[in-house]
């Protein structure tokens, strides 16, 4: 059974840091593209943060700077370190796993349940 369970999340004041934790179990950790996804109240769900199988990022303009993606696969655990933090990033925060093996036409992806994340002004 595969498992995506994020942790870290929490109240902090604008300019202040947390970091996310997304502890996987149930998939070859190594072999996944991974990303964090957010969704802010009466908005839709946006992409983050992605980091691939091999190592490379890729950034919302918004969070640019301020975000870090990283990746464990020794603990096969992911993390988004975030800084500066702003009201507007206040969102539940999913972690997202993705595989599309070599020659296949399916596609395995999987979230994780999220955590809250409240900026305060």
């Amino acid at each position: 059974q595969v498992q995506l369970v994020e942790s870290g999340g929490g109240l902090v004041q604008a300019g202040g840091s947390l970091r996310l934790s997304c502890a996987a179990s149930g998939i070859i950790f190594s072999l996944y593209d991974l990303g964090w996804y957010r969704q802010a109240p009466g908005k839709q769900r946006e992409m983050v943060t992605t980091i691939t199988s091999s190592g490379s990022t890729h950034y919302a303009d918004s969070v640019k700077g301020r975000f870090t993606i990283s990746r464990d696969n020794a603990r096969n655990t992911m993390y988004l370190q975030m800084n500066s933090l702003k009201p507007e990033d206040t969102a539940v925060y999913y972690c997202y796993a993705k595989r599309m093996p070599a020659g296949s036409i399916v596609t395995f992806e999987f979230w994780g349940q999220g955590t809250q994340v409240t900026v305060s002004s």
